[in-house]
């Protein structure tokens, strides 16, 4: 295909994230400086979510047979966008400012990283056909391995980096496999090929439904779906603290993305047996994820169940597929994303500079009120939100599914949410009233007290007025996504 002006606008936000990868490298390769490529990567993050401006002008368009991009996927490329500038950040506290003080290997690799994935993650989002969405995911997964395993002189970060790149190569194997049933029935790889050769159809045939399956359990993998979620919990706990939030993050939005525009594309998602499938995955990642956060005592490990149940909730809205359902999806990412990135700032603030573990012991958060008020604050606020409490973003998004699952009249579903989110707010609240503990001779892990000096700090302050805001005021982020399509 000819490809014009339009198509490079279109992709802008890619083609930046790009060029940033190489300036980035090239900056190492001519000289070792932890700033100078922080700087840079913040610089091309910010580029690239400003060229999303004209990219939302062409909407839709299909650029090439791999990739489209419309507003659909300009929403979650903003997402990513964002949710890696904040990890980029973030990285910077927590690497540490000099060689003897912070981290004792070399830094500026691990932007490079985290661009690389992200750029991944840009595809992803994009992709309009199984060859794009596997290339976008070994691209997002790939260097997500080095990342988990960054802290090389601790060994949970490396057996973390060793069992996340295992159960994701067999992630990987089902997908393939899948793809490959798929394309042996429907002789095409695009998702509206797909769909137009299978709507006829009244039900698809074996080979369809045997391959969406295990397309849906590759993805369950990445997304950490029960049963397919026993790496989480060790990998969180492992990787350094940057890369389990951006895991969290930009990692599960960008794969949710596409799961989503596939289920919305092609009718082959739309059996019943699929729909059972993904009420029994809903249904056990809702309650085995709250439950099995309830016995930590581990704030990262915590965190890692917790996100097993949220995208147990956000399976409501894909067994709906009708209605507001991608509005809904929308509304809980935007705020998911925002909660898990302050509640892991403040874990990365709390391990800086880097000595040793990060402080992620349920222990050493308390009386943390005492010593950081600011830093309680924000970590209040995201737990508050995380459990979907009112005047937060969190209260916003859980609204939203389960006015989906209302609509659509998944009442099992609804059951199974509302008896999770009673669970949660038991041992999200656990986490503040530690806040506020004091105890004589305490073991304190303290942050520096020049944190809210720091683009970190200040960061976080921004994102716990954000989860407040959109809390009370959600109507800008409403509008926006009423205007999301999928091209």
């Amino acid at each position: 295909m000819d490809l014009t002006q339009q198509h490079f606008i279109a992709l802008l936000p890619l083609l930046i994230t790009s060029a940033t990868i190489l300036v980035v490298m090239l900056g190492i390769a001519w000289r070792r400086n932890h700033t100078q490529s922080f700087l840079l990567s913040v610089v091309g993050l910010n580029l690239a979510l400003l060229s999303l401006i004209p990219a939302l002008q062409v909407a839709p368009l299909h650029v090439t047979a791999l990739l489209t991009v419309d507003r659909f996927a300009c929403f979650f490329m903003a997402l990513i966008l964002v949710a890696t500038l904040a990890c980029v950040t973030l990285a910077h506290a927590y690497l540490g400012e000099k060689q003897g003080k912070g981290y004792p290997g070399n830094r500026e690799e691990l932007y490079l990283l985290m661009l690389l994935a992200a750029a991944g993650g840009l595809v992803l989002v994009s992709a309009q056909h199984l060859a794009g969405l596997f290339i976008g995911l070994e691209l997002l997964s790939v260097p997500t391995y080095g990342l988990v395993a960054y802290a090389f002189f601790d060994k949970r970060s490396l057996e973390g980096g060793i069992k996340y790149m295992v159960l994701s190569a067999a992630g990987s194997a089902f997908l393939l496999f899948g793809m490959a049933l798929l394309y042996a029935d429907a002789g095409t790889l695009s998702f509206a090929g797909i769909g137009a050769v299978l709507a006829p159809a009244a039900l698809p045939g074996p080979l369809v439904q045997l391959g969406m399956g295990m397309m849906l359990v590759g993805l369950a993998f990445k997304l950490s779906l029960v049963p397919f979620h026993l790496w989480t919990p060790d990998v969180y706990e492992g990787a350094p603290a940057p890369v389990a939030a951006f895991l969290a993050t930009a990692s599960k939005v960008a794969a949710f993305a596409v799961l989503l525009r596939l289920f919305q594309i092609s009718p082959a998602a739309a059996t019943p047996a699929l729909h059972d499938l993904l009420t029994i995955i809903a249904v056990a990642s809702i309650l085995f994820g709250n439950l099995l956060a309830l016995l930590q005592s581990n704030l990262k490990r915590l965190l890692g169940y917790s996100s097993i149940a949220h995208f147990g909730y956000l399976l409501v809205a894909l067994v709906a597929s009708q209605g507001l359902a991608v509005e809904a999806v929308g509304v809980y990412l935007a705020t998911y994303v925002l909660t898990t990135l302050g509640a892991f700032g403040v874990i990365t603030l709390m391990s800086t500079p880097y000595n040793g573990r990060d402080c992620d012991a349920l222990y050493e958060y308390r009386g943390l009120f005492w010593r950081r008020p600011y830093l309680t604050a924000v970590l209040a606020v995201m737990m508050l939100s995380l459990a979907g409490i009112p005047l937060t973003a969190g209260f916003i998004g859980k609204f939203y599914i389960i006015a989906v699952g209302v609509q659509a009249q998944l009442w099992w579903l609804l059951g199974a949410l509302v008896i999770g989110s009673a669970i949660g707010v038991f041992y999200y609240l656990r986490v503040m009233v530690t806040l506020f503990l004091m105890e004589p001779n305490l073991r304190r892990h303290d942050a520096p007290f020049n944190w809210g000096q720091r683009a970190g700090g200040m960061m976080l302050l921004l994102v716990a007025v954000l989860a407040f805001v959109l809390g009370v005021y959600p109507q800008p982020l409403l509008a926006m996504l009423s205007t999301i399509t999928l091209g």
